[in-house]
């Protein structure tokens, strides 16, 4: 099977669960304690299955530079949960999630075409202003507007835990990065999840260990023009959930329009 295309259905798959459990964060009353709380719960469900696989596959191990991205990304996957948690106190779900998606491929696009002198054709620039057009139009409403800087700075975080963990996957077997990666989260975001203990803590702890190792997958065997964008598709399914479930009507022909335009900026970067 094409790995390009077994890339891009893992990638869709993890954009379903990603979907899930931000719809679940955004619905808590404290969404960085249910965060802190989901990622060491889930973490400690799969440690004992890992360690027994890690046992019958020969005990392999990750080079220094693999434990030293994996901690990198650990910590920008804490500053991600700050920033994501802010902006959903802060703004609707339906505005923070395309533009918090929607950043982090124009940034990829602009480090590549500042940084390493890439050239973009027309269908490139046309899916970097798609991005634009679709970042702007999402952008929150005046009851919201203090939504607009964490949901930004959550998508530099997407692309740059992204960058991280395409190098870190090839440093070794994939399902070791990915536990090392948790593990890594797991202890850094510990000490935001005293308190009680909420319902919801394990669901989504699993609904992100899913999404996140899908992704590591899909990135160990295609290219991330390839996953990048596949992982936008569940911009649109959390932009109509937002407005139609949520409520969410605000500005919301706008919102469900940019979190189209993001989905389509994405796929035309790598037409």
């Amino acid at each position: 099977m094409d790995p390009v295309a077994v890339g891009a259905a893992l990638a869709l798959a993890s954009a379903g669960l990603h979907a899930a459990w931000n719809l679940r964060l955004k619905a808590a009353e404290d969404p960085l304690r249910l965060a802190a709380q989901a990622i060491p719960i889930a973490t400690a469900v799969a440690t004992p299955f890992v360690a027994l696989y890690w046992l019958f596959d020969g005990r392999p191990d990750l080079p220094p530079a693999g434990w030293i991205l994996a901690a990198t990304s650990g910590l920008l996957e804490l500053a991600y949960f700050h920033l994501l948690s802010t902006a959903y106190r802060r703004g609707e779900i339906s505005s923070v999630y395309p533009m918090a998606r929607g950043t982090a491929p124009l940034l990829a696009v602009a480090v590549g075409v500042a940084l390493l002198g890439e050239r973009l054709g027309p269908l490139q620039w046309a899916g970097v202003a798609a991005l634009v057009g679709g970042v702007w139009l999402g952008r929150p409403g005046a009851a919201a507007r203090l939504a607009l800087v964490p949901a930004l700075a959550t998508g530099v975080c997407i692309a740059a835990y992204s960058t991280i963990d395409r190098l870190g996957v090839r440093t070794g077997p994939v399902w070791l990065y990915a536990w090392a990666t948790f593990a890594a989260m797991a202890i850094f975001l510990a000490p935001w999840g005293r308190g009680p203990r909420q319902a919801a803590a394990p669901v989504v702890g699993f609904l992100t260990i899913a999404a996140y190792s899908l992704v590591l997958v899909a990135l160990s065997v295609a290219p991330l023009a390839v996953v990048a964008p596949a992982r936008e598709a569940g911009v649109v399914v959390v932009a109509v959930w937002g407005v139609y479930r949520m409520h969410e009507r605000e500005r919301a022909a706008a919102k469900l329009a940019g979190a189209g335009a993001v989905v389509l900026g994405a796929l035309l970067l790598v037409v």
